[in-house]
């Protein structure tokens, strides 16, 4: 594996097929090692992983790794070394591919189903403190419900389904994006308008946003 300098990166990965390749591999090798210690180091929630299975994950997020490095490197501007700035791109692919499997059997209509979206506040966990009396839970409660039943009185269902998943169940943009079959900025355009028709409703119903901030300041 050769030590390159960031324009010899650049000028291999960019040269004829007999430069190119070598290159690549060099920097799949690279890239695979970056993931392998940060699935491994800075991971908690794969512990209980094998070295092998590790292993494999970083040799398959490596090939995706590697290619959008190259669909990058017109991006890269020489403020640090070309492994660095590549191996970043390679873990934030590999944080990616672990928060979309995390979500990869989710359902917005499974996630909807419940009636119950909203948490009642005697199960929060300021109940009990000396700031909170029982009058204070109770109006909290009400509010709550009547958000609860905003979400569905206000919003289409696919308004509905988006905020639901992004705002109360914080699931990632990229994973809703694609279960509802749509891109990034038609789902931002989609929950800017739920927001704002459910802020509109709820202002009709006595509950300003200020209000509602004080009411559940900590």
């Amino acid at each position: 594996m050769l030590d390159r300098t960031n324009e010899q990166w650049l000028a291999d990965l960019t040269g004829l097929p007999d430069q190119q390749s070598p290159a690549l591999e060099d920097l799949r090798e690279r890239l695979q090692r970056g993931i392998y210690y940060y699935l491994s180091r800075e991971r908690s929630d794969l512990s209980g992983l094998s070295s092998t299975e590790i292993t494999q994950m970083a040799e398959d997020l490596a090939q995706d790794a590697t290619l959008r490095v190259m669909e990058n490197l017109d991006s890269f501007r020489g403020d640090s070394r070309f492994t660095t700035w590549a191996t970043k791109i390679a873990v934030r692919v590999a944080i990616s591919d672990l928060r979309r499997a995390r979500y990869r059997d989710f359902s917005l209509d499974d996630l909807t189903a419940d009636g119950d979206l909203m948490p009642s506040t005697t199960a929060n966990s300021v109940t009990g403190t000396p700031e909170h009396t029982p009058e204070d839970q109770t109006e909290r409660d009400d509010v709550m419900q009547k958000i609860s039943a905003a979400l569905k009185s206000a919003l289409t269902e696919r308004q509905y389904q988006a905020l639901v998943a992004v705002a109360l169940q914080d699931i990632p943009l990229e994973v809703v994006a694609e279960r509802m079959g749509t891109n990034r900025n038609a789902l931002y355009k989609l929950l800017h308008d739920a927001r704002r028709k459910l802020r509109a409703y709820l202002e009709t119903e006595g509950l300003s946003t200020n209000y509602m901030l004080d009411l559940f300041q900590d």
